[in-house]
């Protein structure tokens, strides 16, 4: 079901050997989140954004802790006591219930290319989370990181600025979702303690659709929403593609390698999606998003080099 980078502090059944296992999953994981990021594009035309988050992430869940109970090739189960249950809630689902919520509403005010592009920024708020430098050639060298990143940013925000147009909410909420995306990063590497990844992606999807779901309820006005084969097939696709498979693999890169070093193929998200967004969607590559793209990704490469 999973490629050969699934990973277990345990012996996972597809234990990798070398980390360059870890780096082709992760690089797997990035090929389904570019294609996931403008599919759900498509889908958030018809679609609620807080229903899509909702049943995606109920049906990845429960499909998870499924194979966990009744199949050994996941390895074995951690029992759940009320105390770790707990954690689950309060630093699982609740960030990521808040992260896919702001990615959804993100995602239909502004491109999937934009989007990926503020995630990509996502390692300088990994390095922030994780230290804080006290002076010496580390702290000049990452204040440069995070200042190549936020030129970057403000680029993507010039022509909004400029404009004055309504995208600027949609331009904010995708900045806020790389935010939150490295916020439950860093709660899945605290997870990944005391759970593998598989774990800690069924236990906090499930409970996360939980948490979504009264809001998802009053947002479709307590109606189903369009129901169409296409729509269910990216539905589909997204849980098993973009939800099990790559959530999987992030979490689990997650348990072996540190946050920070784990966000470097974050990098490679925007251009997978903007290549997806111009198959899929028509989008034109603008002078301003590859502008962008060079002062977001090079912030982040130096801000993960080690000084000499």
């Amino acid at each position: 079901m999973f490629p050969a980078a699934i990973l277990r502090i345990d012996q996972p059944v597809f234990a990798p050997k070398s980390d360059r296992w870890v780096a082709v999953g992760l690089l797997f994981a990035v090929l389904l989140w570019g294609a996931n990021n403008v599919v759900t594009k498509l889908l958030l035309k018809e679609w609620p954004p807080l229903w899509i988050g909702s049943t995606r992430f109920a049906c990845a869940g429960l499909l998870l802790l499924s194979l966990l109970r009744w199949s050994s090739g996941l390895g074995k189960r951690t029992p759940i006591t009320p105390e770790l249950s707990r954690i689950l809630w309060i630093r699982g689902a609740l960030s990521l219930a808040l992260y896919i919520t702001v990615f959804n509403c993100a995602l239909q005010l502004t491109s999937p290319a934009h989007l990926a592009l503020y995630l990509g920024a996502s390692p300088i708020w990994s390095l922030v989370f994780e230290s804080r430098p006290r002076g010496g050639h580390g702290f000049r060298r990452r204040y440069l990181a995070a200042s190549l990143a936020m030129a970057g940013v403000l680029v993507l925000f010039w022509p909004v600025l400029r404009s004055g147009r309504s995208q600027m909410l949609g331009e904010l909420l995708a900045l806020l979702a790389g935010i939150l995306w490295t916020l439950y990063s860093h709660q899945s590497r605290f997870l990944a303690a005391k759970l593998s990844g598989v774990e800690v992606t069924a236990h906090t999807m499930w409970r996360a659709a939980v948490v979504l779901a009264p809001l998802a309820l009053v947002e479709s006005g307590l109606a189903l929403p369009t129901m169409d084969i296409t729509l269910i097939g990216i539905q589909a696709y997204a849980v098993f593609g973009g939800g099990v498979m790559a959530f999987t693999l992030w979490n689990n890169a997650l348990q072996v390698w540190p946050a920070s070093r784990v966000f470097l193929f974050g990098n490679f998200i925007p251009p997978v999606t903007m290549l997806w967004a111009w198959f899929l969607l028509g989008e034109p590559l603008t002078a301003t998003f590859g502008a962008a793209t060079v002062l977001i990704l090079s912030g982040a490469l130096l801000g993960q080099l080690k000084p000499e």
